[in-house]
């Protein structure tokens, strides 16, 4: 067979194999579905039942050594004062903790050299969390906390201990908020709900504003007052339909 007779056939086999694939690829394109894409939305409302404050000891003292000796101690007295008070050892975590020199800066020179700063002493700072899982002691502890040394409370963060059965509730709502708004764009557009394509959620909880713990100082009252609010568990849920 010429070298221009075995060209030719193979031109014409591809040209064969691209004009049978061209109804399949027009075919799948015709036959993607339409569909409608909405997001519901559910919520539950809840009272917390467990609260963690965030507190620490912060030192300082010319070397290092001091200033840890002093938060050392300082911070001891608080954990063991946690304890005393019915924390137990599960709900107490160090969440931080630094050795930092102090610098002091001399002015500029009127020549406009200036000399390297030098350290004037040290600043030790140690940080625990304290879940309380009896909001009615959280006053008390706090005020404990700072009575024995703890000299800087950045704030109190609630939550609740079962938060499963309650997102559930969130989801059911989210799904029925879903399925309402397709029934009223359905029945607005003239077409039909079919199968569900897919189903994805996204959330999480809303906290109280934060509280009047942010501003206390080592002049506590004898129990800070702490209001609790209510937790706001908020679940989004993605659904899409196919439609005709």
């Amino acid at each position: 067979m010429s070298v221009s007779a075995t060209r030719g056939r193979i031109l014409a086999a591809c040209a064969a194999a691209f004009l049978a694939g061209a109804p399949i690829a027009a075919s799948a394109d015709e036959e993607r579905p339409a569909t409608m894409a909405l997001t519901g939305t559910g919520e539950v409302q809840a009272k917390p039942d467990m609260a963690v404050i965030s507190s620490g000891v912060v030192s300082e003292a010319k070397t290092a050594r001091e200033a840890l000796d002093a938060n050392n101690a300082a911070m001891g007295e608080v954990i063991a004062a946690m304890k005393l008070a019915g924390v137990a050892d599960k709900d107490l975590q160090t969440s931080g903790f630094s050795v930092e020199p102090q610098y002091v800066y001399p002015p500029q020179q009127q020549d406009g050299r200036r000399d390297p700063p030098r350290i004037v002493g040290y600043r030790v700072s140690n940080r625990l969390s304290v879940k309380v899982r009896d909001l009615g002691k959280l006053g008390g502890l706090l005020d404990l906390s700072v009575s024995l040394g703890a000299n800087q409370v950045s704030g109190v963060a609630f939550g609740i201990t079962e938060e499963a059965p309650l997102r559930d509730e969130a989801r059911k709502a989210a799904m029925a908020d879903a399925l309402r708004k397709a029934e009223l764009y359905a029945e607005a557009a003239d077409v039909s709900l079919e199968r569900i394509l897919s189903i994805s959620e996204s959330g999480g909880a809303r906290p109280p504003q934060p509280l009047v713990a942010r501003a206390l100082t080592m002049e506590a009252a004898d129990a800070v007052p702490v209001e609790a609010g209510e937790l706001t568990l908020a679940v989004e849920v993605h659904v899409t339909w196919e439609i005709e």
